[in-house]
C-alpha cells in the first residue's frame, strides 16, 4: 500500500474549482468540515441528549487545539462570533493611548474610534508609516511610541498589501505595552510568534476553511489584568443563571465573551484545526509561500508591478498595475475564470497550500492576454460575473482606510475612474 503523508493528504483535500485565488476573502469549506457539518446536524436533529452533548463536546476539543497552535494555556482562549467581536472586546476594554495605523482593516479602526467616542477612556493615535502603505514595521512603531502609549494594534498580515508583520520584533520595541493582533489573514498559514502578542483574534472562514462564525480570541494574563470586560455578557460572569443581581466578571479570558458559542460553528472549527495540527503550520506555511512565489514570478514575466513586499508576505500577493491596465487585467482574469479581489486599482491574489498548477496556469494565461492587449493597445472585454471566476473592482482607493468590507463588489471593464459592471454580495 502506498504511503500518503499528512501533507499530501492535506493538499489533496483542496477541491475548489480551478482558478480560485481569493482565499483572503473566503476559504471554500474543506471536505472534512463539510462532513462534520452533516454529521453534527443529524446529531442535533435527533433530540437525544447524548447527541447534543457530543456536539457540544467539540468546544473543549477546539479550545485545546487553539491553545496548542497559539502556544498558550487553554484558559486564555475564547470563542467569538468573528474576529471583529474579539477585537472589540480588546479595544473597548483599553485605557490610555492606542497606536494604530489608519490603513488597518476597519474591524480595528472602526472599533477603536467607536470605543474612543463612547467611553472616553482610550485615545487613538494614528501610526504614520514612511512608505505611506501602512506597513507596520518595528522602526515605525518605535519612532511613534510615547509615554502615553499603552497598546499597539495591528494585523499579522495586511489585507490590502499582504505585508507580514514581525510580531517578535514589534514586541521588542514596545516593551510591556499590550500588543493586540488581528490574525485573520495569517492564522494557519504563517508560523508566527503568537506568544509575543497579548490579544490574538482570528476567524476560520478564510485560511482554515471552516466557514463563518468560527471566530476566536486569546487574552494573555497581561491582557486580562489591564483590559476591562466592558462588553462582557452573562457567560462572562460568575453568577449562576437564575440568581438575582449581577455577579462579578469571570477572572479568566471567559470574561471577554457575550454569550455561549455556536456549537455547530465550533465543531467546524475543531475539524479544520485538527487538519492543520496533523500537517503542521510550518509545512502549510512553506507551501503557501511557494505558491506566492509562483504568482510573483508570473507578475514579473508579464511586467505587472507588485505591491506586496517579497521578503515579508504570506499568501496574499497584491498587484499594482497602471491605471490603464487595471481594468484590462481584471477583465482578463474574469475571462479566464480566475477569482480574485480587485479594489481601487489593486488586484489582490491569494493562494493557499492546495492551489494547484491548473489555477496558476489560468492566472498566467490571463496575465498573458492582458499583456498582449497592452502591447496592441486593445481593450479586453470582461464576461459578466455569474459567480464563477469573477474578478472585481470598485474604483475606490485601497489606501483610504475606509473600506466597508473585504469581499467582492464590482466587475471592472472600463477606465479606473469609470467603474461599471455587476455588483456582487
Amino acid at each position: 500500500m502506498e504511503y500518503v503523508s499528512a501533507l499530501e493528504s492535506y493538499l489533496d483535500s483542496f477541491d475548489a474549482e480551478p482558478g480560485y485565488l481569493d482565499w483572503a476573502a473566503f476559504g471554500p469549506l474543506s471536505p472534512a468540515v463539510r462532513d462534520e457539518v452533516h454529521a453534527d446536524a443529524e446529531l442535533l436533529g435527533s433530540g437525544r441528549g447524548s447527541g447534543i452533548d457530543l456536539v457540544a463536546g467539540h468546544s473543549d476539543e477546539a479550545r485545546g487545539l487553539l491553545a496548542e497552535l497559539l502556544d498558550c494555556p487553554t484558559d486564555e482562549v475564547t470563542f467569538q462570533p468573528s474576529t471583529t467581536y474579539g477585537l472589540m472586546q480588546a479595544v473597548y476594554g483599553l485605557s490610555g493611548e492606542l497606536l494604530l495605523s489608519p490603513l488597518e482593516f476597519p474591524a480595528l479602526t472602526v472599533a477603536a474610534h467607536r470605543a474612543q467616542e463612547a467611553l472616553g477612556t482610550m485615545r487613538v493615535c494614528q501610526l504614520e508609516t514612511a512608505d505611506g502603505l501602512g506597513f507596520v514595521t518595528p522602526d515605525a512603531v518605535r519612532d511613534q511610541l510615547t509615554d502615553e502609549t499603552t497598546a499597539v494594534a495591528l494585523s499579522l498580515v495586511d489585507y490590502r498589501t499582504g505585508y507580514l508583520a514581525d510580531l517578535g520584533a514589534i514586541r521588542d520595541v514596545i516593551g510591556d505595552r499590550l500588543l493586540i493582533v488581528d490574525a485573520v489573514q495569517g492564522f494557519g498559514v504563517v508560523d508566527a510568534d503568537y506568544d509575543a502578542a497579548d490579544v490574538v483574534c482570528g476567524n476560520g472562514y478564510k485560511w482554515l476553511r471552516s466557514g463563518r462564525g468560527t471566530g476566536f480570541a486569546r487574552f494573555s494574563a497581561a491582557a486580562r489584568e489591564r483590559l476591562r470586560p466592558v462588553l462582557s455578557g452573562f457567560r462572562g460572569a460568575l453568577a449562576e443563571p437564575g440568581s438575582t443581581g449581577v455577579g462579578p466578571a469571570h477572572p479568566g479570558a471567559e470574561a471577554f465573551v457575550v454569550t455561549g458559542e455556536d456549537t455547530l460553528a465550533v465543531a467546524r472549527l475543531a475539524s479544520s484545526l485538527q487538519e492543520l495540527r496533523d500537517v503542521g503550520v510550518p509545512a502549510v506555511a512553506a507551501e503557501v509561500a511557494d505558491r506566492a512565489r509562483h504568482i510573483f514570478a508570473l507578475a514579473d514575466r508579464y511586467d505587472v508591478p507588485v505591491l506586496t513586499p517579497r521578503d515579508a508576505h504570506a499568501g496574499i500577493v497584491s498587484l499594482l498595475p497602471s491605471a490603464q491596465d487595471a481594468g484590462v487585467i481584471a477583465a482578463a482574469l474574469a475571462n479566464h475564470g480566475v477569482t480574485a479581489t480587485a479594489r481601487g486599482g489593486v488586484i489582490r491574489l491569494s493562494a493557499h497550500a492546495g492551489t494547484a498548477a491548473d489555477t496558476l496556469h489560468l492566472l498566467g494565461d490571463a496575465l498573458a492576454e492582458a499583456a498582449g492587449a497592452r502591447a496592441l493597445g486593445e481593450p479586453v472585454g470582461a464576461v459578466e460575473a455569474t459567480g464563477d471566476g469573477a474578478s472585481i473592482f470598485d474604483g475606490g482607493s485601497i489606501f483610504d482606510g475606509g473600506a466597508a468590507g473585504d469581499g467582492p463588489t464590482i466587475i471592472e471593464t472600463g477606465p479606473a475612474d469609470e467603474p461599471r459592471g455587476v455588483i456582487e454580495s
